[in-house]
C-alpha cells in the first residue's frame, strides 16, 4: 500500500477504536496490505480490494487468548 493510504488507515483506526497506541505499518516485502499493532502486539492485516477500492481488516483470535 502507498504511504498515504497507510497514514489514512492509521488515523482511522486510532479514531474508530479511540486508541492512540494503534499503529498501521507497511509490511516487509508485501505491497498489497499493511499490518495493525497496539504497541508491539500484532492485531491483524488490512487488505485493499483493488476492484472496489474498499479495505478489509482481518484479525485472528486464538483460543489461547480467550482463556
Amino acid at each position: 500500500m502507498k504511504p498515504e493510504e497507510i497514514r489514512k488507515l492509521d488515523a482511522y483506526f486510532k479514531r474508530a477504536f479511540q486508541n492512540p497506541n494503534l499503529q498501521v505499518k507497511a509490511r516487509p516485502r508485501k505491497d498489497d496490505s499493511c499490518e495493525v499493532y497496539i504497541g508491539d502486539e500484532f492485531l491483524g492485516i488490512v487488505f485493499k480490494d483493488e476492484e472496489e477500492g474498499d479495505y478489509n481488516f482481518s484479525m485472528a483470535i486464538l483460543d489461547i487468548d480467550l482463556g
